[in-house]
Order: C-alpha cells, then sequence, then structure tokens
C-alpha cells in the first residue's frame, strides 16, 4: 500500500509543471521562418519570427516561446493568410556589466535575466499560446525554417 501511495505521490507531482500541448488547434500553420537581423546602431540586432497561418475562426494570440525567450505576438493581416510576428531582442550594451577590483563597484550591475520556459524546444521549434473561450492553448511549431540575414545600414553620413 505505501508503495503505491509513493507511486501515485510522485507521478502527481510530475504532472504539476508540464503544459499540454494541443496537436490539433483551430488554425492551420502554412510556414514559420525566424529571420536575424543586425543594424542600425552599433550592438543593434534582433530576431522575428514569422509565422503565416490560415482559420475560419477568430483566434486571440497571445505569445511565441522560441530560443530561451519569449515574445508578445503581433498580428497582421495578409491577402490570402494571415500573418503573426515575434519579435526578439538579442541587443548587447557593452556598459551593462561592471567588473572591478573593488567588489562594491559590482553591486550595481543588473542581476541576468534567466528565462526558464515550460517546453522543452529544439533550435527549429517554438510554442504558440493563443485563447479560445477564456482558455489558454498551447501549439507547437516543429518545422521553423532559417531566413536569411537583414543587414540595416547604418544612420551615419559617408564622407
Amino acid at each position: 500500500m505505501k508503495f503505491l501511495s509513493i507511486l501515485t505521490m510522485l507521478f502527481g507531482f510530475s504532472q504539476c509543471g508540464s503544459t499540454k500541448l494541443v496537436e490539433n488547434p483551430p488554425f492551420n500553420v502554412e510556414s514559420a521562418v525566424y529571420t536575424n537581423w543586425v543594424g542600425g546602431q552599433p550592438g543593434s540586432s534582433g530576431m522575428n519570427v514569422v509565422i503565416r497561418y490560415t482559420s475560419d475562426k477568430e483566434i486571440e494570440f497571445d505569445s511565441l516561446y522560441y530560443s530561451k525567450r519569449i515574445s508578445k505576438l503581433e498580428v497582421k493581416p495578409g491577402k490570402d493568410s494571415k500573418v503573426i510576428v515575434g519579435h526578439f531582442n538579442t541587443s548587447v550594451k557593452k556598459n551593462d556589466l561592471i567588473l572591478d577590483v573593488d567588489s562594491k563597484k559590482e553591486l550595481h550591475n543588473k542581476i541576468p535575466e534567466i528565462n526558464k520556459l515550460p517546453f522543452e524546444l529544439k533550435e527549429n521549434e517554438a510554442v504558440i499560446s493563443y485563447k479560445i473561450d477564456n482558455k489558454v492553448k498551447y501549439f507547437k511549431i516543429e518545422n521553423l525554417k532559417k531566413g536569411k540575414p537583414v543587414f540595416f545600414p547604418s544612420a551615419r553620413p559617408r564622407n
């Protein structure tokens, strides 16, 4: 009897952290592409994930989980299909970290953000969260394609 109780408790705790993914969402993903971009200002970079989908229903998209990051989704109208975009900032600021012999000066360093996603994702996978009937649902995209990087020119005038 003790063994059965322990087994039941272990199984119950293991299910607490898991988030259930929907296999048949009310939309059809036509394509999903992530594109890295660089430029405009020194150290300025990011990544956009563009997802084209079709659906007969109105869907309230919320967030995109990708590459250990979370982004709110932006909905854009399209001609034949609809588009949602997740924007991720990957810019690095040089003066964010103070290293000094005097450790008191290092107290002003910001604590790094560590995003613990509720999903284990591979490089070509992302998860969309959306709401239907006030319930949050999750759908995994397993075939993200890598787009060509985009380089924006600097705003400095040339001589």
